[in-house]
């Protein structure tokens, strides 16, 4: 019987640290090696396709083209995208609205100050996917100044991806975790589910409780990665579509779902929805896993897991 192995592949994509972990036998050394590094090149196609940080990126594109007559024409991969954000837009209410990233503009998270009031005032016109014209061939936005922003699921489209590269090589036992974004190929060798931590996000690198996962993805998101305080509030990346302000009522949120792109959006989605998100999750049904301002845990079986958190694998 062969012997098992367990390979890990390490790199920066998306701003972000990402690691692609598999196990399996020995024999199949090579050509695991070679799938490791096709699921890197997708991820970094991605990257090259959907960064709003890359000039010559299709998103990049449609938002240097805001306010033309023409529409940019679209191919079959970012119409897809593009139909998935239109679904969540409209399952969320009009919260997960990927023309937000006009926002960025008048948050900065670097210098930690509030927006001007009047600057705040004059770009939230511009935060409207409902305005936008677009079907499978090509999109227009109609105003000026709009941008398209895909960071509230190119990530997690990415990890959804080079799973399926590596799935595809005949790979069933790993993960790959694109900067807290985790998707799973299947358990570890003999079976057993991985050790997973959801980040304490009051604690830089502590975990606050564990899960136990055999398949599928885990996402969180949370008000600690990008953030200012000023006079005792926390500002983060987050932002309210409506308002134009962060989000307050939880730490994080974490989703178990069959996909990350699944499993990340609704827990971006769960962030706006406030007090909401326990109601909107359910109907969902997905697993969730909620820290809420006041420190207090909501979700999934929260009772008695935070003894096995200094053992999980991974820290999402």
């Amino acid at each position: 019987m062969s012997r098992s192995q367990d390979r890990s592949l390490h790199f920066r994509a998306m701003g972000s640290p990402c690691l692609l972990r598999v196990a399996g036998p020995r024999a199949n050394l090579p050509s695991t090696l070679r799938a490791l590094a096709a699921a890197q090149h997708e991820v970094e196609r991605i990257e090259r396709r959907y960064s709003r940080y890359r000039a010559d990126s299709i998103v990049s594109r449609i938002n240097a083209a805001a306010g033309s007559s023409s529409a940019v024409p679209l191919d079959a991969e970012t119409a897809m995208l593009l139909g998935f954000a239109d679904r969540l837009f409209m399952e969320s209410d009009g919260l997960f609205d990927i023309t937000s990233g006009a926002l960025r503009r008048v948050w900065d998270f670097k210098s930690a100050r509030l927006p001007n009031a009047q600057a705040l005032a004059a770009v939230l016109p511009l935060v409207n996917w409902a305005g936008v014209a677009w079907d499978q061939h090509g999109i227009r936005l109609p105003l000026a100044g709009m941008e398209l922003d895909f960071g509230g699921f190119g990530k997690e489209y990415a990890a959804d991806r080079a799973a399926s590269v590596l799935m595809q090589a005949g790979l069933s036992h790993g993960y790959v975790n694109l900067g807290g974004d985790l998707r799973l190929l299947g358990p570890m060798p003999d079976g057993s589910p991985w050790r997973l931590g959801i980040a304490d996000p009051r604690k830089a690198a502590a975990v606050r409780l564990g899960l136990e996962v055999h398949h599928g993805a885990l996402t969180t998101s949370g008000d600690y990665e990008r953030f200012f305080e000023l006079d005792g509030q926390r500002y983060c990346h987050i932002l309210n579509p409506r308002s134009g302000w962060p989000v307050q009522h939880w730490q994080s949120i974490s989703v178990l779902a069959p996909a990350c792109l699944a499993a990340g959006a609704l827990s971006t989605v769960a962030m706006l929805k406030g007090a909401d998100a326990p109601a909107f999750l359910q109907s969902q049904g997905v697993a969730w896993i909620g820290i809420e301002a006041s420190g207090r845990l909501h979700g999934l079986d929260t009772h008695d897991r935070q003894a096995d958190a200094s053992h999980a694998t991974e820290r999402l």
